[in-house]
């Protein structure tokens, strides 16, 4: 099933954030039917830099070829700003397409970008984003990849103009909505009352940022047809990884933590290293 069939149906899609193709493949395991290439998690876990537009197109579409390549589920990639204006998002759409992304997300942030629920935001003209969009849409050559239209415009312009922003967007053609860093309940409510209708909605839950946490059944009631945890699970290992390290400082031995990791055989049946030593064998 592609993302766009999958997208036709009622419930509300549930999408984890995930940052290279080993997060990918648990995720994969553990029943989920998309995923969320986070950007902010690449620069977390790749370059161990905050989410303020550091990472390059390369170093995304090279992580995103990296998941498509081992997991079957549709990747939403984070594409920020397109990393550039018009051309530079065509030359993104291209190859973030070629690398196997099922939906692209495109914000209206100022370049360089900084995380969604950070302070100190810019975004560009609106005409200069439609610009971009109808430039992405037009790069695309399959309608299968999809595009998303990011507005940030809730803190630095206000709520009713990130919904201009937002019907603006739509006028474009894209194919989903997300109207990032909205404040409330009531304010989730006024836009999908006001797009969930005609247009996929995409909420982002950040635990901490601006945006209330809630479920993907309770924003499906609401009206959002996507939901992403993008930075969740880096902020869960970036947990695990503490207690680890600290527990192997203190006792110069991973033998007090072993109950709360796998073993080499366990690690190796969740990679799949049996069946891939089968499949070369084959070839022998």
């Amino acid at each position: 099933m592609t993302l766009k069939q999958r997208l036709q149906q009622p419930e509300a899609l549930l999408a984890p954030g995930v940052y290279d193709a080993f997060s990918a493949l648990i995720a994969e395991q553990a029943g989920f039917e998309a995923l969320y290439l986070s950007g902010a998690s690449i620069a977390y876990t790749l370059l161990g830099r905050s989410d303020i537009g550091l990472t390059t197109s390369t170093e995304v579409a090279n992580t995103l070829a990296h998941i498509t390549d081992r997991v079957r589920l549709p990747v939403i990639v984070d594409a920020d700003t397109g990393f550039g204006n018009a051309l530079n998002t065509q030359r993104t759409v291209r190859e973030f397409e070629r690398a196997g992304a099922a939906m692209i997300q495109l914000e209206d942030q100022t370049f360089p970008k900084r995380c969604g629920h950070l302070d100190g935001k810019g975004v560009i003209p609106v005409a200069e984003m439609e610009g971009k969009l109808r430039a992405a849409l037009d790069a695309r050559r399959s309608s299968d990849t999809l595009i998303l239209a990011r507005t940030d415009a809730v803190a630095v312009e206000g709520f009713d103009a990130a919904l201009e922003r937002a019907e603006r967007y739509l006028a474009c053609g894209v194919d989903a909505l997300f109207i990032e860093a909205v404040r409330t309940p009531e304010q989730m409510d006024i836009a999908c009352q006001q797009f969930a209708q005609r247009i996929p909605m995409l909420a982002n839950m950040v635990e901490g940022g601006k945006t209330p946490v809630q479920s993907a059944q309770a924003l499906g009631q609401r009206g959002y047809k996507i939901v992403i945890f993008p930075g969740g699970t880096a902020r869960a290992v970036a947990h695990t990884l503490q207690g680890y390290y600290a527990s192997l400082h203190q006792h110069q031995t991973t033998l007090p933590w072993q109950a709360q990791m796998l073993d080499f055989d366990g690690l190796n049946a969740v990679l799949g290293t049996p069946e891939l030593l089968a499949e070369g064998a084959k070839y022998e």
